[in-house]
């Protein structure tokens, strides 16, 4: 273990895991590099983008903004573990309505934005479309996907766009 490197056990998608870790090393880092998941996108590095989100004890974060000792103890969800694969279909309602509604182009942006809309409708269930647009404007499309992307979001609450 290097000098400075801090031991921190995380807790991602319902699994721990134990790290040596400099205490500089941002979680996005972590996430993909020590613990091996890729679905968490480096877009900006300056919180800029939203392609890092993660939820962070159920919240929406941005992973390129949030050192690894920070998320000690917290409960991190990434978008490899946002599915429940134990129902057979193996995806979460709002990536089934991404899927449904075309909410992706490139892909890029689409864990974080899904994660983001997660977090979104969890804080507030009864959006409309202009609020689901406010809501998400931390994250950003640069396919230029914004209609079909709040669809979807609109679609997961139960309501049309």
């Amino acid at each position: 273990m290097p000098a400075n490197a801090v031991r921190i056990r995380l807790s991602v998608n319902g699994r721990s895991h134990d790290l040596e870790v400099e205490p500089r090393t941002l979680l996005v880092h972590a996430l993909r590099d020590e613990i091996g998941l890729t679905g968490t996108n480096i877009g900006c590095d300056s919180s800029s983008c939203g392609a890092c989100t993660i939820l962070v004890d159920g919240q929406s974060a941005k992973s390129c903004t949030m050192l690894a000792v920070q998320a000690e103890g917290c409960d991190i969800t990434t978008i490899e573990g946002l599915a429940d694969t134990t129902d057979g279909d193996g995806l979460h309602p709002m990536q089934q309505a991404f899927h449904e509604c075309h909410g992706l182009q490139c892909g890029y942006c689409t864990p974080g934005m899904i994660l983001a809309s997660v977090s979104l409708l969890e804080e507030y269930p009864d959006l409309d479309e202009p609020g689901v647009r406010v809501g998400l404007e931390g994250n950003l499309c640069r396919c230029t996907g914004y209609h079909n992307i709040v669809k979807a979001v609109l679609s997961a609450a139960g309501k049309e766009a």
